[in-house]
């Protein structure tokens, strides 16, 4: 089945992604006659042995360089995984390297035990086994076993095989020499699949858990409702009702998410950052804008890196995409938005396949100098020689202003000034249209929902939001955007949803269907209770103006000419965040039913309280040359 907009089909999406669960189809042509398959149980240092499949191609004259995938969703398909080398590895395949693909410890054909996430091994903890460590017996095996290779190996993989890539980059094997971290997770807690600032991200990580540890393949949990707002609501209810209804104790990692509500060791020990001090490999990290589960982890990880890149090897790409959604496809459209160009395919070609045939084969050049994003908006592709760039910036405050408007003018009302709305528990606001599919299941929107309409929002009475008058001229975005919001409730805790929006023209000539469209460019939710510390939640002091900054990210866009800005805020974005009880409780995991409470809102736009968006507005000269400069790149 084709994802709408994507020109993926799901399986080759979740085998990309890292979801993919193996079945037995026959071959779209016979490229099998192009490599020689053999398939070995390679041992690691402690014995275990991880199901590995070698491609090494018959017409290609060695020795050639290796490149690995690692996963833990399933590699043991030849058919499919030759279908990949004919369609997004095609490009890397028509250059000749001999690829691997691997099954991590515990999962499908590998022997051991599976841990979400293992955590790197201390160091100088000789006996000890990780990610890291079995990637380097990976390669060292390699280089022994596989015959006319140049001793050389490059790894690469989306989500978590992002994150496995990043393992690798630690204390990586001498002779890996190029890596590309594709949407790896750096923080759980703080950014990606499992958490933002704290609030759980509940249906992701509820259907993720089911199926990675109940058993050592794939599992999807059975739904008794196609609709999965409903289920979660009045099925779930409380998260207490998890274990004691569904998972009983059986499922690790929920059982973590309940032992660990707020960011203590635990979380802290797993962000990959936080290993990363120093720069042992170059690394292409790549982020698509609108990636539904980990947009926050690669731009970490470079910025992380960035501090020590002292060889000029760590790279940052970031385009139109969903999550993986640059492997596969021309990358032209995306939901209902089309870029104007195959992106997916310019990526392929003009910047992966020059990257790795430059650091394993010593061909070519490197495709830019540090970061390149594409700005959406105007369809462009932009190189700096810095992510986030500084020259050519200036920040500007976008305000609130009374009458639901938006303007680079601060507020001259008093104190008072505010717009408010009731947040209901029992009535939460969807965080994209209904019925909400299962996350993996059949016809799922969950690939696109950062793109969809938001005006199925815009008339609920729980959410408000201010927009600029059409703009006169274009305005360009390009770096971090920053919420900051003074707001009160009269509950003790409470989530704040902030959302960026690009505002289509009432009526589009340029395309009458997506006259109005309400296009999300930036957004994060934060949960109260962590404001001064993640650490250390508090109650919220109920009636009490706060003060909260949200960081909404970075990304690359252009307002054009005659469309709008608006803001949007709201408290709840269910089922993806889980429902703030809205009364302080101090694990939320163990709240029950009588916890959650109606609360009102207040968000203040007032000259003693004035919230705003800080954007980075880019300078019209300067971004016009900048493009004119990337023609013939």
């Amino acid at each position: 089945m084709a994802l709408k907009g994507s020109g993926m089909t799901v399986a080759a999406f979740l085998v990309l992604a890292g979801l993919y669960v193996p079945r037995r189809i026959a071959p779209a042509d016979d490229s099998s006659s192009q490599f020689n398959i053999t398939h070995q149980m390679v041992p690691m240092r402690d014995g275990i042995r991880l199901h590995t499949s070698i491609f090494v191609p018959k017409e290609k004259p060695g020795p050639l360089p290796f490149l690995i995938v690692r996963s833990p969703y399933g590699l043991d398909d030849d058919p499919h995984l030759l279908q990949l080398l004919d369609t997004s590895y095609a490009d890397l395949a028509r250059d000749g390297y001999i690829f691997v693909f691997q099954d991590i410890r515990g999962r499908y054909l590998s022997e051991g035990h599976f841990v979400m996430q293992r955590q790197p091994c201390p160091a100088g903890e000789a006996r000890c086994v990780d990610e890291g460590t079995d990637a380097y017996d990976t390669v060292a095996w390699l280089l022994k076993n596989v015959p006319d290779n140049n001793g050389r190996a490059g790894l690469f993989g989306i989500s978590y095989g992002g994150w496995l890539t990043a393992m690798a980059m630690i204390h990586p094997n001498p002779a890996l020499k190029a890596v590309s971290e594709q949407a790896s997770p750096d923080d759980m807690f703080l950014g990606d699949d499992f958490h933002h600032n704290g609030a759980f991200r509940l249906s992701y990580a509820f259907e993720y858990a089911a199926m990675m540890e109940r058993g050592k393949t794939n599992n999807l949990f059975h739904f008794t409702d196609y609709d999965t707002y409903d289920w979660y609501l009045n099925d779930l209810g409380p998260l207490s009702n998890a274990n004691r209804l569904y998972f009983h104790g059986q499922v690790p990692s929920w059982n973590d998410f309940v032992n660990h509500p707020n960011y203590d060791s635990f979380w802290q020990s797993q962000e990959v950052s936080h290993f990363l001090t120093r720069v042992t490999v170059p690394d292409l990290n790549v982020a698509g804008w609108w990636d539904q589960e980990d947009f926050y982890g690669p731009v970490k990880i470079f910025e992380a890196l960035e501090k020590h890149d002292v060889q000029h090897w760590n790279f940052l790409v970031a385009g139109p995409w969903n999550h993986g959604g640059w492997a596969e496809g021309t990358g032209r459209q995306l939901g209902r938005i089309d870029f104007g160009s195959d992106t997916g395919e310019y990526f392929r070609q003009k910047v992966q396949a020059p990257w790795f045939a430059y650091w394993l084969k010593g061909e070519g050049r490197l495709p830019f100098s540090k970061a390149l994003t594409f700005q959406s908006g105007t369809g462009k592709w932009i190189a700096y020689d810095e992510w986030p760039p500084k020259k050519g910036i200036r920040e500007r405050k976008l305000y609130f202003r009374s009458g639901r408007q938006l303007a680079f003018s601060p507020p001259a009302g008093g104190a008072n000034g505010f717009d408010s709305y009731i947040s209901d528990p029992a009535k939460p606001v969807p965080y994209r249209h209904r019925p909400i599919e299962e996350t993996y299941g059949t016809g799922s929107r969950w690939y696109t929902w950062l793109l969809e309409d938001q005006r199925f929002v815009d008339n609920r009475p729980d959410t408000v939001s201010w927009q600029t008058p059409p703009l006169a001229q274009n305005l360009a975005i390009s770096g971090d955007i920053v919420a900051h919001l003074f707001a009160s409730t009269t509950g003790t805790d409470s989530d704040w949803i902030v959302k960026l929006i690009d505002v289509y023209p009432d009526i589009d000539r340029q395309d009458l269907s997506m006259s109005g469209y309400e296009l999300i460019i930036a957004d994060e939710v934060f949960r109260g209770r962590f404001r001064y510390s993640f650490e250390r939640p508090e109650p919220i002091v109920p009636n009490k103006i706060t003060a909260y900054t949200i960081d909404l990210h970075t990304t690359n866009h252009c307002f054009l000419k005659g469309h709008r800005i608006m803001v949007q805020v709201q408290s709840s974005w269910f089922p993806i965040i889980d429902r703030n009880p809205q009364k302080y409780v101090p694990n939320i995991f163990l709240a029950s039913g009588s916890d959650y409470i109606e609360a009102k809102q207040r968000i203040y736009r007032s000259r003693q309280f004035p919230s705003y968006i800080e954007l980075p507005v880019a300078a019209i000269r300067r971004h016009l040359k900048t493009m004119s400069a990337l023609q013939g790149f």
